[in-house]
């Protein structure tokens, strides 16, 4: 990333933004607790909170959860 204001941190590339901002919604309707105040709809929140910096990403993605056997 490169140096900018932390209003305004977002990833250089977009499919990085929307893969962090689309793992945090995830989360989101799992139950997290927001980070930041903002839209009620778990996407918009999940952009701005890693809008925000709210957000910190790992270059290694994890995991989602096993779903459970039918």
């Amino acid at each position: 990333m490169t140096e900018r204001s932390k209003a305004t941190l977002r990833p250089d590339n977009s499919f990085e933004f929307v893969t962090i901002a689309a793992a945090r919604a995830r989360q989101l309707l799992r139950g997290c607790i927001p980070k930041v105040e903002g839209s009620l709809k778990p996407a918009r929140r999940a952009l701005q909170e890693v809008v925000s910096g709210a957000i910190e990403h790992s270059e290694r993605p994890v995991a989602a959860p096993a779903k459970p056997a039918k």
